[in-house]
């Protein structure tokens, strides 16, 4: 147990402090404060001796230099079962500081309202994670609060103990003090980093909130999280039971895929992270109905992402399947009401999630390999038509929908596609022979349509036996990136067969 007679509080949120400083005058505690904190306690009616007075110092540089003092910094480090560190308070009239209350300029939250780098600078806190780094050390004999949200701990922890605290608690502080300074200094790391344009410094630092804790993993014997910038997801889960580990991988990459389709357009459904049905037709009820065509099968059971409001008779439709998960760029009252039917149901409102981090992490053991995302819409200028017949407007349109489609689907991989709808994928394969074959099983066991067929690849076929493949099936026209050393094999192939053959600038795998 150690007993606090003299608290230090320097805070920016200041609200809930009344019961706080009611415990604290019932103990006896001694407050030292300064700024705005001190003004506050004061307005409150509580007695408080300012920084200034018990250093014997004034605040200088425009309260840049209030706190960093020998007398602040010695109260709080001491150790005081040291003879050594004793004589030291004694010589120099210092006394303990037990307690320390601290929560630092609101940095994150300036970067989000502030363009003015002068008025970013200033709101890094420096004295404040100073302290708690202080007290944080010497937690054997200190305890420090770093949120409002530890008030009411510290108030129990008081009553029970008659003023003092225990060592489990003021280490179990001491562990989320560490936390906070690490996480503050990683915010202000990472908006140097983007001044800077440096997308991969020598030493990279991580922040995130925990936001979730799903039932477990992948798997029941796995633990799982899930992590966010933010205090809460730009994601909001508006009806049904807990979102699973696996059901947020699957929202991701439905996600990810609904964001590259045109504003307000497109269906896309997902099962197990692989895009098995999309359709970008303006017809919304069409779009969903033709997203579906392309594997009914696969869709049992999966996840749909209406890139759009869904309405009654989206909802209507969606309600005939069995679906983990529908996301909507907002859901309407009478399509929720049908939704809701089914108690179990997961639904997602997507019309707040954007695109802000535009890097992608992937973790092994202990290390972590990070690029650049895969996200730039496609143009006609990413492509160049390489056959002697020639793409009109509408092929074109379908030819860069199935590859942007096809980026999204995990190598090797194949789309094929007709009126901007998917009406066959093979995905994740290590032959690419094989994905093809799977698109055009796909094809021939879901679609009914008589419209011209597209294919695109993720990568260049390596031999002509793909691409022949796709032509008997009765694709005209293929897009696929270059690169390959038979690239001109290719290209006579598709000439002697009459196809439309288009390369892609860039490679767009995704393992």
């Amino acid at each position: 147990m150690k007993k606090i007679k003299t608290a230090l509080i320097s805070i920016s949120d200041k609200k809930n402090l009344r019961p706080l400083l009611n415990i604290l005058k019932r103990n006896k505690i001694k407050i030292i404060s300064s700024g705005g904190t001190y003004k506050e306690i004061k307005k409150l009616k509580f007695k408080c001796l300012e920084v200034s007075e018990f250093t014997n110092s004034p605040e200088i540089l425009g309260g840049r230099v209030k706190t960093l003092h020998p007398k602040i910094h010695a109260g709080i480090l001491n150790k005081r079962n040291n003879k050594a560190h004793l004589k030291d308070l004694n010589n120099n009239n210092f006394e303990n500081i037990d307690l320390v209350i601290v929560n630092f300029y609101p940095f994150e939250n300036i970067l989000k309202n502030k363009n003015s780098h002068n008025k970013i600078i200033e709101n890094i806190d420096v004295g404040g994670p100073t302290m708690v780094r202080s007290a944080a050390k010497n937690y054997k004999d200190v305890t420090v609060i770093t949120s409002s949200n530890q008030y009411e701990e510290l108030i129990e922890e008081l009553k029970k103990n008659n003023g003092s605290t225990t060592l489990n608690f003021r280490r179990k502080l001491s562990r989320i003090a560490f936390t906070e300074t690490a996480y503050y200094d990683s915010v202000i790391s990472n908006y140097f980093n983007k001044i800077t344009n440096t997308t991969l410094p020598n030493k990279k630092v991580f922040h995130a909130n925990l936001v979730e804790t799903p039932r477990y993993g992948e798997n029941p014997h796995q633990k799982s999280g899930i992590y966010s910038k933010n205090t809460s997801m730009n994601i909001k889960q508006i009806h049904g039971k807990q979102l699973s580990y696996n059901n947020y991988n699957d929202i991701f990459a439905a996600l990810t895929i609904s964001k590259s389709l045109p504003q307000n357009i497109g269906t896309v459904i997902v099962k197990h992270a692989n895009p098995c049905g999309v359709s970008i037709k303006k017809n919304r009820l069409e779009s969903y109905k033709s997203a579906l065509a392309c594997d009914p099968v696969s869709a049992f059971g999966g996840i749909i992402s209406c890139n759009f409001k869904i309405t009654k008779n989206i909802a209507i439709e969606l309600n005939k399947l069995f679906l983990e998960v529908v996301i909507g760029n907002d859901i309407d009252a009478s399509a929720l009401k049908i939704l809701r039917a089914k108690k179990n149901l997961r639904l997602i409102d997507s019309s707040n999630y954007s695109f802000n981090e535009k890097l992608k992490f992937v973790s092994n053991n202990e290390e972590i390999l990070v690029q650049s995302e895969d996200m730039d819409k496609f143009t006609i200028k990413d492509f160049k038509v390489v056959s002697k017949k020639k793409p009109n407007s509408k092929q074109m349109k379908n030819l860069i929908f199935a590859f942007n489609i096809c980026r999204y689907v995990k190598s090797n991989a194949i789309v094929l596609a007709s009126n901007e709808t998917t009406v066959g994928i093979g995905s994740g394969q290590p032959s690419r022979l094989d994905s093809c074959q799977i698109a055009i099983n796909k094809m021939k066991k879901f679609s009914n349509s008589n419209d011209e067929i597209v294919a695109a690849s993720d990568a260049f076929f390596p031999f002509v036996d793909g691409i022949e493949k796709l032509i008997q099936s009765g694709v005209t026209a293929v897009v696929q990136p270059s690169g390959s050393i038979r690239d001109k094999e290719i290209i006579d192939f598709a000439n002697q067969t009459d196809t439309i053959l288009v390369f892609s600038k860039t490679r767009h795998f995704r393992h």
